[in-house]
């Protein structure tokens, strides 16, 4: 995928945010929200109608690419067994933190990342309130960019000690068992966040502001994106049984560290998870 291409993607995605997202923030009606597979599991007007808008787009820009979004795949029009096999495939998170978006919150964005075959080759995580984003290709660095040209190369915290860790996870994904294990180990960090949005996790990670990341859900609009610009932006990450992510995987427990050896000392912090 060419540069000229992952500029036009960015441009799709902005344009859809303008068109079908930020309009509807704080402008929902209650028949615009509705549940998928549990009463927090929401899905909008605003999702449904920006993945059907950058679909179309991407499909114009791209025409033989594999794309597999959220909501497609919640309605059975789309399905994650073919992200493995595609050259090339799009996954779309078209409002990451739809349950705050829904309730008025302004922790949202839009996720994007690019598969061939099963491997991320570029991600792009998108604030729709700042208009601004992160992309990474593979091999060439985590940027931070603006409408205006400007960018930024991003670089991952380099925190040593874990009471000086600032950490991020949603309890809520865990077994109850392991919740109040994983409740207990707070107290040893410095901060632990709950941001309810991948994107924003993944992109105050990138900025250097939290120290790691753990989560026990592996939807691969989720994740794809933002592992790979963790990576590039200098971190590592891995299933807490040491098995390297890929978009293809989507059971088990994700952590990622800004870097092995702070991985390794996390993992065994956890380890009641494995």
């Amino acid at each position: 995928m060419s540069l000229e291409q992952q500029q036009h993607l960015i441009d799709i995605v902005r344009d859809a945010a303008k068109r079908e997202i930020l309009p509807r923030f704080r402008n929902l009606s209650e028949e615009a929200i509705r549940a998928k597979s549990a009463p927090d599991d929401l899905v909008t007007d605003a999702d449904q109608g920006a993945e059907r808008m950058m679909t179309a787009a991407i499909r114009e820009l791209l025409p033989a690419v594999t794309v597999i979004g959220e909501e497609a795949v919640a309605d059975g029009s789309a399905s994650l067994g073919d992200i493995a096999g595609a050259e090339l495939a799009l996954i779309i998170d078209p409002v990451d933190g739809t349950w705050n978006f829904a309730r008025g919150l302004n922790q949202f964005g839009v996720i994007l990342a690019a598969t061939s075959f099963g491997e991320t080759i570029f991600g792009l995580l998108y604030d729709p309130m700042a208009d601004d984003w992160i992309v990474a290709r593979h091999g060439e660095g985590a940027w931070f960019g603006r409408p205006d040209g400007t960018q930024r190369r991003l670089q991952v915290s380099d925190t040593a000690n874990f009471d000086e860790m600032v950490g991020s996870t949603s309890i809520r994904l865990f077994p109850k068992p392991q919740q109040y294990q994983l409740a207990a180990t707070f107290p040893d960090f410095q901060r632990m966040m709950a941001f309810g949005c991948a994107c924003h996790e993944y992109r105050t990670m990138a900025f250097g502001f939290v120290d790691f990341m753990l989560t026990g859900k592996l939807m691969p609009w989720d994740h794809a994106a933002g592992l790979m610009i963790h990576a590039e932006a200098g971190g590592y990450s891995a299933l807490l049984d040491g098995t390297p992510y890929q978009p293809t995987i989507h059971k088990g427990t994700v952590l990622a560290a800004s870097s092995r050896a702070h991985w390794e000392q996390l993992r065994e912090k956890f380890s009641f998870l494995v």
